[in-house]
């Protein structure tokens, strides 16, 4: 089914590649944009996650310069029955994540800096799983292609400013067909935003919320991030919004409303569902315990397990929580690669 659904993606993106070339230089624009997509659609297959990383300016980290962020992911992923992610670090002040990779052999986690800083051990934990609960469905691909693609068609799109006007480019609708190419592309992120179901999302929150075994603690970050994107703002999101459908939270400011054309659902109505999810385990547990790996010989002492999460006792109502303190500073600067002293580090 997820083959199918892939295939489909790719054929929706590359009719509609070949759609604007056909628009900006007629049936010899839209073979040139034919061949294009073909080589994109196999060029994306291999090498789209490692576009999309770059684009965030993700830089790879393991257990000697991000351990607890590190051990969080192992042990998610050992708990998931999931072959160990790459793990990357965005340099970034927005609290956000996201996971892309063309299956769970060739997966990668990434999560900002911002992100481990505002939020605490657990609700990071809760984020993680998400973010390996997409892996685990196989979303990944679709998510990662799509946005390749999408930002593709937009800069086709702007091509069309440029190039459309010209009366040798055989373009048969003149200048509307122009006019229809330059609407295309910004509406591309649209498109992108329905054809990757939103259903997903409510999915993936539930995997996760299975994996880490508390979907109280995954509720709790994303109110928190939720209410910290709203006010700060993403750069290299905002340069590349074909990404957005992504990241766990929709990275790009203005986005507030639950309809057709939103990357995401209602933050609300996804904390609610986890809060429905917690009451299913009843008051006071936790599905399942956080794993826990075993520890080097030579590795600290292990964090004690907490018995409730963020909001206190695992309750059907949880309490208002604490308000959120002041971050500190990056603990890795603009070198996230390198050993810093921090929570995290």
């Amino acid at each position: 089914m997820n083959v199918m659904r892939t295939a489909m993606l790719l054929a929706l993106m590359t009719a509609l590649f070949m759609g604007v070339g056909y628009l900006i230089g007629g049936s010899g624009g839209m073979m040139i944009a034919f061949v294009i997509a073909a080589g994109m659609n196999l060029f994306s297959y291999w090498n789209a996650d490692k576009m999309v990383l770059r684009m965030h300016h993700a830089i790879e980290v393991d257990e000697r310069n991000a351990p607890e962020y590190y051990r969080i992911v192992r042990d998610l992923a050992a708990h998931a029955n999931l072959p160990m992610p790459k793990v990357y670090l965005i340099d970034n002040p927005q609290p956000n994540a996201f996971a892309t990779g063309r299956n769970p052999q060739n997966a990668a986690v990434a999560a900002t800096t911002g992100l481990l800083n505002r939020l605490s051990y657990e609700e990071v934990a809760g984020v993680m799983a998400h973010e390996l609960a997409h892996v685990q469905n196989r979303d990944t691909l679709t998510m990662t292609i799509t946005a390749t693609l999408a930002g593709a068609i937009s800069m086709l799109g702007n091509f069309a400013f440029f190039f459309g006007g010209n009366r040798d480019n055989n373009n048969p609708l003149g200048f509307i067909g122009v006019l229809v190419a330059m609407i295309v592309a910004p509406l591309a992120a649209a498109i992108v935003q329905m054809a990757i179901s939103r259903t997903r999302e409510y999915a993936a929150d539930r995997r996760g919320a299975e994996i880490c075994g508390h979907p109280l603690w995954l509720a709790s970050a994303l109110n928190k991030i939720a209410r910290n994107v709203e006010r700060i703002h993403n750069d290299d999101a905002e340069r590349n919004p074909a990404t957005a459908h992504m990241f766990i939270i929709n990275p790009l400011s203005g986005e507030r409303m639950d309809n057709l054309f939103s990357t995401h659902p209602n933050t609300e109505n996804r904390i609610a569902a986890l809060q429905a999810m917690a009451q299913e385990s009843g008051p006071g547990q936790a599905a399942q315990p956080r794993p826990q790996s075993q520890p080097r010989a030579d590795a600290p002492a292990p964090r004690p397990t907490p018995t409730s999460g963020p909001w206190g006792n695992q309750s059907t109502t949880p309490a208002e929580p604490a308000p959120e303190p002041e971050p500190k500073a990056n603990p890795w600067g603009r070198n996230p690669t390198g050993p810093r002293k921090g929570r995290w580090s």
